[in-house]
């Protein structure tokens, strides 16, 4: 029996969906196929994905090709119209047991059993399933409580890949982690599309804060707890309790703020405008001392003005950013983002080094800081680590993998600790 070959592009998420497909497939009895999980964030990404189904299908010559994610979801016809492809795979049928029983192949005509696009209506989906796998790497482990997103921002596709926001319910995540604690995980992360919208569309609507908070209370002997990209202008009351008062959770938030330009915001249809985001980071900052922001900012977004962008590198310091994650803007068809007065390729490809330059500096400052600090930290493999920041710390012999170890921090080289 030859195992089937996943390949993961994008997200978090997708790579815990991969996960949960893979024990899908095995149940299923799927053999010697090539499983290339999509992301649709921008244009370069689908190129990426076409790139690697080529290459996949190249080195595993008459392999069946399953093309699913994002990518699949929100243009299946391109994905169909490739030679290589045998078949294309909706976000939600991906993850539903009959659609791997559907693929199996019962005999050696495998291209005739199914339908070659398998892909249905994402907006119908009102349910997201708690997928339960056992975790996947052996120091922590990613729990998706939420799927999908019920807000357009302007340059987003991901809605029309995702659907709409769906939550897992609470006592399905605290199983779960309850689960993974008992064999010997020590950190969590929470996953999701839009995380802040988490329970909305559950009874009683809870928020974010209030499933931390439950987590820690019910699973004593999870030792961190991380919650991954938020919506700032979406914290609730729970979750800056938490933030304060909670040592569990680790003192890490990345965050989605996009521009710190309120016009720009405007344009792109989010929920904040600068000085929300200012305002969110002094107050988490004042309950919790000492915590680190990341960020996610859109260089060249259309119509931005000089003017403009220097309100977005400002904010790096106005909020006192730590990690950066810049993307240079990429039009995707369909959004209205893709209609507006686009900035110049060369612009943008300029603001962009310049917001990742204002990020390497920032990141330095954190990182001397941390000398002579002691902390613990969480292995990720013989010589690397992270520190509950979400910093990065490399040592100079092994360590043994997923394990909490305190280490005094020596130096560093301009990107990671050394301890």
């Amino acid at each position: 029996m030859k195992p089937p070959v996943f390949s993961t592009l994008g997200c978090r998420l997708n790579a815990y969906e991969t996960e949960a497909m893979k024990e899908l497939a095995t149940e299923a009895g799927l053999e010697g196929a090539v499983v290339v999980n999509t992301c649709a964030v921008t244009a370069e990404a689908v190129r990426k994905a076409k790139q690697e189904i080529r290459r996949l299908a190249r080195e595993n010559p008459g392999a069946p090709v399953i093309v699913t994610g994002c990518a699949a979801q929100t243009e299946p016809e391109t994905f169909a119209a490739m030679a290589e492809v045998t078949r294309v795979v909706g976000n939600h049928e991906k993850m539903q047991p009959e659609t791997w029983a559907q693929l199996a192949p019962q005999g050696p005509d495998f291209i005739g059993q199914t339908e070659r696009v398998m892909v249905d209506d994402i907006m119908s989906v009102k349910e997201t399933a708690g997928h339960l796998i056992d975790g996947f790497g052996r120091h922590r482990a990613y729990v998706q409580v939420q799927n999908g997103c019920d807000h357009r921002c302007t340059f987003c596709i991901i809605p029309f890949g995702r659907g709409n926001s769906r939550s897992v319910p609470a006592g399905v995540v605290v199983e779960q982690i309850q689960r993974l604690v008992e064999r010997g995980f020590h950190e969590v992360v929470l996953t999701g599309v839009d995380l802040t919208s988490w329970g909305a569309d559950l009874p009683g609507a809870p928020r974010l804060g209030d499933l931390v908070m439950r987590i820690l209370r019910l699973v004593p002997d999870l030792a961190r707890l991380r919650i991954s990209s938020i919506d700032s202008i979406e914290a609730d009351e729970n979750l800056m309790l938490a933030i304060a008062t909670e040592p569990r959770l680790m003192p890490h938030l990345h965050l989605s703020l996009q521009h710190g330009d309120d016009m720009i915001l405007k344009r792109m249809k989010r929920r904040h405008l600068r000085d929300d985001a200012i305002r969110f980071c002094e107050e988490a900052r004042r309950l919790r001392p000492g915590i680190v922001f990341g960020a996610d900012i859109i260089a060249g977004f259309p119509t931005e003005t000089e003017e403009m962008f220097e309100n977005s590198l400002r904010l790096i310091e106005d909020c006192g950013l730590t990690f950066l994650h810049v993307f240079p803007f990429s039009a995707r068809k369909g959004t209205p983002a893709a209609r507006m007065p686009r900035v110049q390729g060369p612009a943008i490809k300029e603001r962009a080094a310049r917001l990742r330059a204002a990020g390497e500096a920032a990141l330095a400052r954190h990182l001397q800081a941390e000398v002579g600090q002691k902390r613990l930290v969480l292995t990720e493999g013989p010589r690397l680590a992270r520190t509950e920041f979400f910093t990065e710390v490399s040592f100079d012999r092994d360590m043994p993998e997923g394990s909490l170890i305190e280490v005094e921090i020596l130096g560093h080289d301009g990107a990671r600790l050394r301890a």
